[in-house]
């Protein structure tokens, strides 16, 4: 018999290792062999032997190498049994299992330490009738078990073919078993041998391999063998599993040091560390930096953290980006101021017609920075209606004393962090909108318009508004605190001019730190010159016809201004400007000319109908309707207020979308009427005889305030007299139950909206006369006013026969 080879198994190797057999062709038919009635026994502790398996096994046990020993001196048979508790170091008899295998020793190997290791190979089953002796080893009487033949059907043969797989498979699972040994397992023809060989090398407990031992049919024993197959390939995956998932975690780390190597060698090559060398760039920046004290330690310490962290840490970014910011905030940079009054003054005016008080006002600033030389700068808030210049006057201003612009539209803001920033752990944080339009500038002290104030919104996500506390109060905007930048910042010498069509939208805390100054609506004569000036250039240049000769002369002009929009601004005209430009540049490209002057009927055939007239006034000339002038956020409106008189039992109805103010102007105006009845030769009898309704055209719009409260009396009074109301007459103020007439706000807005609807007198309280003088008279020219003191002024002057 030869051995081509075989594997040793150490006592801690517990994964499936496979004992390389002799060559099938060689082994002897188990039922074939002679067994003695008596044989020696040869305990083992952990494992157990089949047939036809060869063994290689150190003898340690006295007994056992003289039992060995003797063995091989005659018929090298021996019987090989399996302990049944492998930490008995002397077993007895009755730890010893029944059922063993006989086998033969094929070699005897004397090792230099005086141990003895033999090469067995398992022949045949035997069970243990009873134990002869055990001195000077054991002896006893055996009886052969015959091996069943390999049954030929195809179930026993799906066995066989699902055991190989399962092996196959195990064998690719354990890195510890070679792979030649799943080619032997596929060499393996003969069934039983198989069985035998996969149960000796299966790496289950000796208490299963003892039972697959003992089975006598050949089918069951496989049965059992490819459960514990099945048990021992889930083990192997789930340890692979677990072996690669932390290789994985290992790899990946190792991978990553590798190329975090390569990179720094690529860098050192090249002249340096990318990292050291920005470092090194900022604390250059920094030296030729000025800054406070407070920032400089700050920055500092920044740059020492960033020294000492990896590039690859996520807080890397994160300081990196709060040092790059502290670089590139201006700090103490500033621009230097023009003081030339004069030559700021032609700026404003070139840039701007009309806004005398704003001018005014700019110029005081410039006077007492130029004699003081250092001043906190105001905080300025422009009022007024849409479309009139107040962002653009902002732009106007910077150029004026030479100051960079920025713009921060504040409409829709609703977080808080907008304002004051974002603290820098967050991830995506970022510095305030203030700080980094002063970022974008670079300068310190800009001129800085924050448009559109009175339409910040608010939210669970904090108040915006209550956020710009600190940087419009002079008092503590010179240590601004921004959350991301997280020191302090000087904003005292920013010129804040803030923006609003409605100042009473602005929160009152934010509105006290603000200096108001209103700007009105233009009149129709501001309208043309601003026409003249800037609006009719500007859509030339941009409709390409800067270099055509054509022109509009005043009397159209006036008639586009007039009949195509009411408007306290001019957007609106620039609008219709711009269509008679694109009109012109049709022309021009279609016949290569145009007409030298614009006449009224172009306007018409280029705009259509006029969409505003004001024989409106004429036709409403009845009896019951007044005239009255309101104010809205876009400017100053007309408003008509209709009565009519029907049978009932004196009810008074309200239509038009009114709000409670105007409800109770009405019957205020109702009550001082049947108490003065009298008086005005009214029937008494006929406020309980008739209903009194009164309307307010355009019922969609909201409506609401005092200053109808005349109106609807000389309307009411005019409906019960018969007495029709002045054509081209407007009126405003409230009304008390005595018949006082109070003033009303407004007053520019309401006189230009009446001068443009081509109304000829106003009739207004007698305190409003102050406000009425600070109209320019050109503007007003045509208009005759009347100032009241009482209702009694007021039915005289409406009410004709």
């Amino acid at each position: 018999m030869n051995i081509e080879n075989f594997i040793l198994r150490t006592e801690d190797e517990m994964d499936f290792l496979p004992i390389i057999p002799l060559n099938e062709s060689d082994q002897e038919d188990p039922n074939g062999v002679v067994v003695p009635d008596e044989i020696a026994l040869l305990p083992l502790r952990n494992t157990v032997l089949f047939p036809g398996v060869v063994l290689p096994i150190t003898v340690g046990r006295d007994k056992s190498i003289k039992a060995v020993n003797e063995a091989y001196k005659a018929d090298k048979l021996i019987g090989v049994v399996a302990q049944k508790d492998s930490n008995v170091e002397d077993p007895t008899a009755t730890d010893l299992e029944d059922i063993g295998t006989v086998a033969r020793i094929v070699k005897l190997i004397k090792m230099p330490d005086g141990g003895t290791t033999i090469i067995i190979q398992g022949k045949s089953r035997f069970l243990i009738e009873s134990i002869l002796g055990d001195d000077p080893y054991f002896r006893a009487k055996i009886k052969k078990l015959d091996e069943e033949d390999s049954p030929g059907d195809e179930d026993f043969n799906a066995y066989v073919a699902n055991i190989k797989d399962l092996a196959a498979d195990i064998v690719q699972l354990s890195p510890n078993i070679p792979t030649e040994a799943s080619i032997i397992l596929r060499n393996i023809e003969n069934p039983s041998f198989l069985i035998h060989f996969v149960s000796s090398n299966l790496n289950t407990d000796i208490k299963d391999k003892q039972r697959l031992l003992e089975l006598n049919q050949i089918r069951q024993r496989a049965d059992l063998l490819m459960q514990l197959l099945q048990k021992e390939l889930q083990f192997a995956e789930l340890k692979n599993k677990v072996t690669n998932k932390t290789r994985t975690e290992l790899d990946k780390q190792q991978r990553e040091y590798f190329l975090q190597q390569q990179m720094k060698s690529i860098r050192e090559e090249l002249g340096g560390d990318s990292n050291s060398q920005e470092i090194k760039e900022m604390q250059k920046r920094a030296e030729e930096k000025k800054w406070p004290v407070a920032a400089k330690d700050m920055f500092r310490k920044g740059i020492e953290k960033l020294e000492r962290m990896h590039p690859s840490t996520p807080d890397f970014s994160v300081v990196y980006n709060h040092l790059d910011l502290m670089l590139d905030l201006p700090w103490e940079s500033y621009t230097e101021d023009h003081y030339d009054l004069k030559k700021a003054r032609q700026t404003l005016d070139a840039d701007h017609y009309g806004m005398t008080k704003i001018k005014e006002r700019i110029l005081e600033y410039l006077a007492v920075l130029k004699l003081k030389g250092d001043m906190k700068s105001p905080i300025l808030c422009f009022v007024g209606p849409p479309g009139i210049g107040k962002t653009s006057l902002g732009k106007s201003i910077a150029h004026a004393i030479g100051r960079k612009y920025v713009r921060l539209s504040l409409g829709g803001l609703h977080d808080e962090s907008e304002i004051r920033g974002h603290r820098k752990t967050y991830i995506g944080a970022m510095a305030g909108r203030i700080l980094q339009s002063i970022r974008k500038v670079k300068s310190s002290n800009p001129v800085m318009v924050l448009d559109e104030i009175d339409k910040i919104g608010n939210d669970f996500r904090g108040d915006p508004s209550s956020a710009l506390l600190e940087v419009l109060d002079p008092e503590q905007n010179n240590s601004f605190y921004d959350n991301y930048l997280e020191t302090e910042y000087d904003l005292s010498k920013v010129l804040f001019i803030a923006t609003a069509n409605s100042f009473q939208n602005i929160q009152p805390a934010l509105r006290d730190r603000l200096e108001v100054i209103d700007l009105s609506g233009y009149a129709v004569e501001e309208k043309m010159e601003i026409a003249r000036r800037h609006l009719l250039p500007r859509q030339k240049d941009m409709h390409g016809l800067a270099s055509t000769p054509f022109k509009i002369n005043d009397k159209v002009l006036e008639k586009v201004i007039q009949d195509y929009t009411r408007e306290s601004g001019v957007r609106e005209l620039e609008r219709q400007l711009a269509s008679i430009m694109r009109y012109q540049a049709k022309e021009l490209a279609l016949n290569d000319a145009v007409k030298a002057t614009l006449t009224a009927d172009d306007i018409e055939k280029i705009l259509g109908k006029p969409r505003y007239s004001n024989d409106i006034y004429k036709t409403a000339n009845m009896a019951g309707v007044a005239v009255g002038l309101a104010w809205t956020y876009v400017g100053g409106d007309i408003l008509f207020i209709e009565t009519s008189l029907s049978d009932g039992k004196g009810e008074l109805r309200l239509t038009g979308n009114l709000g409670n103010v105007m409800k109770e102007s009405a019957s205020t105006a109702l009550t001082y009427l049947q108490s003065n009845a009298k008086k005005y030769k009214l029937d008494s009898k006929l406020f309980e005889k008739k209903n009194i309704h009164i309307h307010v055209p355009e019922g969609a719009v909201p409506k609401d305030g005092p200053s109808a409260g005349i109106t609807m009396m000389t309307a009411i009074a005019s409906a019960l007299t018969g007495k029709r109301v002045k054509p081209f007459l407007a009126m405003t103020g409230e009304i008390t139950l005595r018949g006082q007439v109070l003033p009303v706000g407004g007053i520019k807005e309401k006189v230009l909206a009446a001068k443009r609807a081509g109304l000829k007198e106003i009739i207004l309280c007698w305190q409003n006369e102050k406000d009425v003088s600070e109209i320019e008279p050109d503007f007003i020219k045509g208009i005759k006013f009347h100032f009241v003191k009482t209702m009694n002024q007021v039915i005289d002057l409406a009410l004709v026969d």
